[in-house]
């Protein structure tokens, strides 16, 4: 059974996400985007990989540099979701093989 600290920090992080999700909309939806600020909402999901991959640069397990040699191949080849599976699936499958 979860305990209660756990399912509140699950709770609190849920509102958290909607909140910036909704926030955002309501700030801007009456709102022209030029293309300076198109661009860098753009590249926010991207930014957003990078940092959750980045720590993987200085890792000295085998099945981390592999996946993330592995993801670096997948994002230049591939869209953002298909990258971002590709990367999950193979961090999983690297790390139950490698150890």
């Amino acid at each position: 059974m979860i305990s209660f600290a756990s399912f509140a920090t699950i709770l609190v992080m849920a509102a958290t996400t909607y909140s910036t999700r909704i926030g955002g909309y309501l700030l801007l939806r009456n709102r022209r985007i030029d293309g300076r600020a198109r661009r860098a909402m753009e590249a926010a999901p991207g930014c957003v990989l990078l940092a959750v991959i980045s720590p993987a640069f200085v890792t000295s397990r085998p099945a981390d540099l592999a996946a993330l040699a592995i993801t670096v191949v997948a994002a230049s080849r591939l869209p953002m979701l298909a990258t971002v599976a590709i990367a999950v699936a193979a961090t999983g499958l690297l790390r139950q093989i490698m150890g």
